[in-house]
């Protein structure tokens, strides 16, 4: 739907200069996921690490003319034709231009929250009931005081049903989301640990939910879950809250049995005096509430569609993740099956894009016939053909019906169409791809795992899983803890703390970090040819390394003089002046560093030269995790202080100062200075325990068992016969050994892995490329998945059993251990 500049200023309430004209179809937050400018109206956010005040000119320049403001910029002279809406709060002027927008519409909406299930609900809704309604919902999980703007501004007058997530972290954000949303149906899913930090009690999380549903018709929750049920009382929802139970047979919904099979499982209800019996494609227990709580919605909303079976033994899991995996010949995969609709695909190009940011790789797209979207076809494809042109597509691979008859709408210089994936599996193009960047972007129905699987390099079962939204929360969760104008530098030396250098750096890239750091000019050159163009820091400048570190940009530590002598020499013969570098004292540690005593002698060697400049000082704290060192450190504060202090005035001008690692922004944030170095707790590991619930693991390794035998009691399993089974017993192999950093030490019982939510010994030696586990007390079977280590298994236990540090045993998987890459 479109509105007029004017209008949108009258409904926000801005204050402005005469407006030119202007039609506006899209809100835009961020500058990177740009794409129809010219019906762009862009909101200046700021947070507490960023201000969107920064891209105005970016923006104007890429033909954006409509923005919603703080103030006016500076620039503002250069940009004569442009728009500025100027209001108090920019977050809340979009909030209210969404909640104008849903207020035009009378059709039903579906508001879910809870703590976990709203984003699986959801698209499980979406798949059972999108034959009888046109349907707009949240893309992925867009639930938060930002995300439920955008999610309903995506409404239009096509759509029969709107279905949009909810979520919060604290108090008072929920009367936003309701305004927003106003649900006229609401389902609650459950009350969880998430977030409960910021809350005085659950009572009190569980009622801030519930305020979502104050002007719903009907709220559909867990019977049985007495916590909720109360939690309806007190919020006076009682009369409008539709229950369904396992235990209750006079609820509307009566779940007479739940009977699980190997893959699928039988539900038998009771609903409208008559049974129904549904087979699921699901066991676990989650999927199966998820799958009720569907159920409890369409019998109050369409009891007809409950009539067709079919649709349930029919669904599809819903993949909650953005993966991104090595491909055959050179090429990465996106595979992003999660939904397929016109927004999705928006996300998913931007995710491509900034993914082929300086690397040479051809940017392709696989994607299907985008099915119940509503639009006529010519008028969807003609958009998509247009998506696809300003997001640089270089080659398109369609499947469908459709996407072959609207082919002509495709200008894109390498373009070829197929009525089935079949089809395009038995076509020479499937053995094509050469250093491409491969967007697969499918409906469930075209079955893109079988492409995907032929695409995959064909590695190792074991994997390093990495969660790039885990990445991001951890940087920003430490950057909140800081001044706005304090500056950090990521470490992403040893392949990025085991998980590789390039996706962390480019994912914090891409959120703004002002420094990376490495430890050899090898691991930043590495760095540049894949497109990463912040700041470097070398920490262990080699002297054989200096070419590198010159032709990349690569900023070195200093820390003696004779590698200081030798850089101005190597400068001076480049011809190259003010060439930053970073001086290392040594306050304590005692490993690298000029002793402050040296500081006289550098100044007076640095001012007799222009070949380099200071850019920052610093020193490297020893036992800032511990309080019985706390003395220690502060001395160490104090000698780096005076330092610095008589650096920056023998230099005569300022240089930035760091001395915090993780341990010291945890405990010691008002020495902060200029910069902070983040390592560990980058990772999702808090270096001090005292952020470990507010920080999210990044990396999780598992595996699959290979076989299962059973073996007597009183035979050896193992190299060494270290091992003796005390009774008949289970044993699983897994293709996991001390040559993928399955620590030797860890076997004959030391470790342990996670299957199935089972907790399972190791069994004998390890070996090279196996080991044995003991899966006797559990129904585990060949194929299932193990845990390494990872949620529920944390890597710092690993550590502990081998009487080391968790940044040991990350740094330790082997390359030939195949990382998998995910976002929501």
């Amino acid at each position: 739907m479109k509105y007029s500049i004017q209008e949108i200023a009258k409904i926000i309430r801005a204050t402005h200069r005469t407006l030119n004209d202007g039609v506006i179809e899209r809100l835009l937050i961020d500058s990177r996921m740009l794409s129809f400018p010219e019906t762009t109206l862009f909101f200046a956010l700021k947070t507490r690490t960023n201000d969107g005040h920064r891209y105005l000119f970016e923006l104007y320049r890429l033909g954006v003319r409509s923005f919603v403001v703080n103030h006016e910029p500076a620039e503002a002279r250069m940009m004569p034709d442009a728009n500025f809406l100027v209001v108090t709060d920019v977050l809340a002027a979009m909030q209210s231009l969404a909640a104008y927008h849903r207020k035009r519409f009378q059709i039903p909406v579906i508001g879910i929250t809870g703590s976990n299930g709203k984003t699986i609900v959801k698209e499980l809704l979406y798949q059972l009931l999108h034959a009888d309604f046109n349907i707009v919902r949240s893309p992925r999980s867009y639930n938060s005081q930002i995300g439920a703007p955008l999610s309903v501004w995506q409404m239009d007058e096509r759509h029969t049903l709107g279905i949009f997530e909810a979520g919060i972290s604290q108090p008072d954000e929920m009367e936003k989301l309701q305004r927003i949303i106003l649900p006229t149906i609401g389902i609650i899913t459950n009350i969880g640990e998430a977030h409960q930090e910021n809350f005085a009690s659950a009572t009190q999380k569980c009622l801030e939910k519930l305020s979502l549903f104050t002007d719903s018709d009907v709220v559909i929750y867990n019977a049985d879950d007495d916590f909720i049920a109360s939690s309806l009382d007190k919020a006076y929802l009682s009369h409008k809250a539709v229950g369904w139970s396992r235990r209750d047979s006079e609820a509307p919904l009566y779940i007479k049995s739940i009977q699980k099979k190997e893959s699928t499982t039988e539900l038998r209800c009771e609903m409208l005096d008559r049974e129904h019996v549904y087979e699921i494609p699901f066991t676990d227990d989650a999927s199966i509430e998820d799958v009720i709580h569907c159920i409890a919605l369409m019998l109050y909303l369409k009891p007809t569609s409950l009539e067709n079976k079919q649709i349930f033994s029919e669904l599809e899991p819903v993949a909650m993740r953005l993966e991104v995996k090595e491909g055959i010949n050179g090429c990465q995969l996106i595979n992003d099956t999660y939904n397929s609709d016109i927004n999705s695909l928006d996300i998913a190009l931007d995710f491509q894009l900034s993914r082929r940011a300086g690397k040479p790789l051809k940017t392709t797209i696989v994607i299907s016939d985008i099915l119940q979207s509503g639009m006529l076809p010519k008028t969807l494809y003609r958009k998509v053909a247009e998506l696809l042109r300003r997001k640089r597509v270089e080659r398109i691979i369609g499947i469908g019906r459709d996407l072959k008859e609207y082919a002509a709408a495709f200008e894109i210089p390498e373009k070829e169409f197929y009525l089935t994936t079949d089809e395009f599996i038995h076509s020479p193009s499937i053995r094509s791809f050469d250093h491409e960047l491969v967007l697969l972007k499918g409906s469930r129905v075209f079955h893109f795992e079988r492409i995907t699987e032929l695409l995959e390099k064909k590695v190792h079962e074991t994997v390093l899983e990495v969660n790039l939204d885990a990445v991001v929360h951890n940087f920003n969760y430490f950057r909140s803890r800081l001044r706005r104008e304090t500056k950090m530098v990521c470490m992403v030396k040893a392949f990025g703390y085991g998980a590789g250098a390039y996706e962390v750096a480019r994912t914090l890239q891409e959120h703004r970090c002002d420094y990376l750091a490495v430890a050899v000019a090898d691991e930043g050159e590495a760095l540049r040819k894949e497109g990463i163009t912040i700041p470097i820091m070398v920490m262990d400048p080699e002297f054989s390394s200096f070419n590198t570190l010159f032709e990349y940009r690569l900023e070195p530590e200093v820390y003696s003089f004779r590698l200081l002598e030798a850089l101005i020499h190597e400068a001076g013969r480049r011809g190259i002046t003010s060439y930053p570098i970073h001086i290392k004292f040594d306050t304590g540690m005692h490993r690298l560093g000029f002793q402050p005593e040296d500081v006289p002698a550098i100044c007076q060697r640095l001012s007799s030269q222009s070949e380099l400049a200071v850019r920052s000082t610093f020193s490297h704290l020893v036992g800032s995790d511990s309080a019985e060192h706390d003395d220690f450190t502060r001395r160490q504060f104090q000698l780096f202080t005076d330092a610095a202090n008589q650096l920056e005035h023998g230099l005569g001008y300022t240089v930035l100062r760091h001395i915090l690692n993780s341990a010291g922004i945890e405990r010691f944030g008002e020495q902060q200075m200029d910069m902070v170095r983040l390592g560990i707790s980058l990772y999702g590991i808090s270096a001090t325990d005292r952020d470990s619930r507010r920080l999210q693991p990044v990396s999780s390794l598992r595996t699959t068992i290979l076989q299962i035998q059973t073996v007597p009691a009183g035979d050896s399993v193992g190299y060494g016969r270290r091992t003796y089974l005390q009774r008949p017993s289970r044993i699983a192999i897994i293709p996991i050994g001390y040559a993928d950093g399955m620590d030797r030490h860890l076997g004959n019982g030391v470790g342990q892995v996670l299957i199935g939510g089972h907790r399972c010994p190791t069994v004998g030696n390890i070996c090279m490329d196996l080991c044995m586990i003991d899966v006797t007390d559990t129904d585990a079977k060949e194929g299932d998945s193990v845990t390494i280590f990872g949620p529920g298994l944390p890597v710092s236990e690993m550590a502990e059993r081998l009487g080391t540090i968790p940044y040991e045993v990350l740094t330790s998987i082997s390359p030939r251990v195949k990382r998998i890459y995910y976002k929501e």
